[in-house]
């Protein structure tokens, strides 16, 4: 098999799985109350809706669109992101949630770094299960390749500098990364602890989570939401 031919194969399982898990949380969505949409997610101040919103920007954008409107933002993503956001929200939570479904199997991506945007989805759909209280977990095929993309570099997150230093130890897969103290948990739950969600530190162990709590106390991740490139 020729590189090109892998690459593109990479690139088709990728969205297949992306596809998957957004499916899975548009089934999650579905079951929701209208006072569940208005609560606060994990993703910094905005709430389930606004997410949701998100998720349906950053998965409807390609290059030249995103590069337009982050001009048009003054290259300030905080208001690109929050532009394209309102832009995406229904009149009612249903037509939120029609807009998202509308996105669940579209291919588009601001840039090649697809790991970064089923990301994206993995870690926005679990600011919204978290703070539901929904127990839907993102597949391991989802999380593997997200999990290997964090702790190489930092993009939508400052994963990699959350995750330096450390020795990262998956207990429901073949995953390790790193050397340092260790931090021991869900797969699920080291992902998420390095998009800097501190909620999750409740479900690692080990002699590094007192760096990786500071790490994320400290700013690194606490409050963005993910998408400063993707949205």
């Amino acid at each position: 098999m020729s590189p090109g031919v892998g690459r593109a194969s990479a690139r088709r399982a990728l969205w297949q799985v992306t596809h998957a898990e957004r499916a899975a949380l548009a089934r999650d969505l579905a079951t929701l109350t209208p006072d569940q949409w208005q609560r606060p997610s994990l993703c910094g101040r905005w709430t389930v809706e606004e997410v949701v919103a998100h998720l349906s920007a950053a998965g409807s954008i390609g290059r030249w669109p995103w590069i337009r409107s982050m001009v048009l933002a003054g290259f300030r993503p905080g208001v690109h992101n929050q532009r394209r956001l309102t832009e995406h929200l229904g009149a009612t939570p249903a037509g939120t949630l029609r807009r998202f479904e509308e996105v669940v199997p579209l291919a588009i991506a601001p840039s090649s770094d697809l790991p970064a945007y089923l990301g994206e989805v993995v870690v926005h759909a679990q600011d919204i299960r978290r703070a539901l209280g929904i127990e839907t977990r993102p597949a391991l095929d989802a999380l593997l390749p997200v999990a290997r993309f964090f702790v190489a570099k930092n993009f939508t997150v400052p994963s990699r500098r959350i995750a330096s230093r450390l020795r990262l130890i998956a207990t429901d897969a073949r995953f390790t990364a790193g050397e340092g103290p260790e931090v021991c948990g869900p797969l699920v739950a080291l992902v998420m602890c390095m998009a800097g969600r501190p909620d999750y530190l409740r479900d690692v162990t080990g002699p590094g989570v007192p760096l990786l709590r500071a790490r994320i106390a400290g700013g690194d991740g606490n409050r963005g939401p993910m998408p400063d490139r993707a949205a």
